[in-house]
């Protein structure tokens, strides 16, 4: 066996062990995330293995590439159903339809500002501070050439809304582990 097949059979079992004490739902939830990171499309269940919970929204995979969730649902119903209460809030939600409904994985803020006025909202009082307040959250990263994208934390976020304490769960997981590594700096 070579040595590259050892470290991806080493990083399969620190990726199974990792996502062991997490639900079904976080564990899809994940690996749906990192399919999109990488441009992966996942193969069709077969019918030997368990399948886990599906998603509120089902997960196609059309033939132009990409990883994308069904377009049947407008802008203005997808923030209907999350309920964003804030423009922050409001900034993820938009920056996870653009990834997932609009194939869009990187965009600037006026595409969040554009999307903004497609989905009938109110007008946000500065979509550029709320694009920065939402990368300070955690729920955009910065991409290559002044872009922004969601990130795995926004996406759990994002997902789990409008059901409010399973999206400040997703938040508490991500905020108590930076914390953990500030502290480790000062010992």
């Amino acid at each position: 066996m070579s040595t590259k097949k050892k470290d991806a059979a080493a990083v399969l079992t620190e990726v199974i062990a990792e996502l062991a004490d997490l639900t079904s739902a976080e564990q899809q939830n994940i690996v749906n995330t990192v399919s999109t990171f990488y441009g992966l499309h996942s193969p069709a269940p077969s019918t030997g293995h368990a399948k886990t919970a599906p998603t509120s929204t089902p997960v196609s995979h059309p033939a132009g590439g990409g990883f994308s969730e069904e377009r049947d649902i407008s802008p203005k119903e997808f923030i209907m159903q999350k309920q964003p209460r804030s423009d922050v809030e409001r900034v993820a939600c938009l920056a996870y339809y653009l990834t997932h409904y609009r194939n869009t994985p990187y965009f600037k803020t006026v595409d969040i500002s554009k999307l903004n006025v497609e989905a009938a909202q109110s007008k946000m009082s500065n979509a550029t501070v709320a694009a920065a307040n939402a990368v300070k959250t955690g729920y955009l990263a910065a991409a290559t050439k002044g872009n922004k994208q969601i990130s795995a934390a926004g996406e759990l976020f994002v997902q789990a809304l409008p059901d409010r304490e399973a999206a400040r769960a997703a938040m508490a997981t991500r905020k108590r582990k930076r914390r953990a590594r500030k502290s480790a700096k000062k010992k």
